[in-house]
């Protein structure tokens, strides 16, 4: 009996390592420190590793807390980490972000965010990070302009439209794929 009780409790705790292994999440390959992603072993979707995947996604919310990376803007980094670990080519993943409303002010430059929030921009690392990959991140221009942003104190690597809308349709008609968050 004491056998029994002992091989249970030896298949508990393998299943419970396995279970943790297979739930943690695992950085990069792309983008380091950012976009962690979980392995998802055997899909019934299988990743088409052999096509070019182009996304544009369109962020209009900031987190509530200013010292956190904008979730919503990190979903960049997150789809070219999984869809590199699944075994596309950096070269197949087109990636661009449209920031606009309430998600402009995170494209801020660091001192500019500080003066404003009290602390370092949590998205500053990100954006570079991002747009080092080749992603386009993408301000709109009217949301710029109605919360007073101009170039000087925008993030250098993001590129300012005419508006979100004006850039969403350009990309769009370039094959890229619509998401919002």
């Amino acid at each position: 009996m004491k056998n029994y009780i002992l091989l249970f409790c030896l298949f508990v705790f393998g299943q419970s390592l396995i279970f943790s292994q297979q739930s943690k999440k695992i950085n990069g390959p792309i983008i380091e420190g950012y976009g962690a992603t979980y392995e998802i072993a055997n899909p019934d979707i299988e990743t088409e590793i052999d096509t070019e995947m182009k996304v544009i996604f369109d962020v209009d919310k900031s987190s509530e807390d200013k010292s956190d990376v904008n979730k919503y803007i990190e979903v960049a980094a997150r789809f070219l980490n999984m869809h590199a670990r699944a075994g596309m080519k950096p070269e197949q993943l087109k990636a661009a972000i449209t920031i606009h409303a309430g998600a402009a002010q995170d494209v801020l430059t660091n001192e500019t965010y500080k003066a404003k929030f009290g602390v370092d921009n949590p998205n500053f690392g990100l954006i570079n990070a991002l747009t080092a990959a080749g992603v386009d991140i993408i301000v709109c221009g009217q949301s710029a302009k109605k919360n007073n942003m101009s170039r000087e104190n925008i993030n250098p690597n993001v590129k300012i439209a005419l508006s979100a809308t004006t850039a969403l349709i350009q990309f769009q008609n370039k094959g890229y794929q619509f998401v919002k968050y």
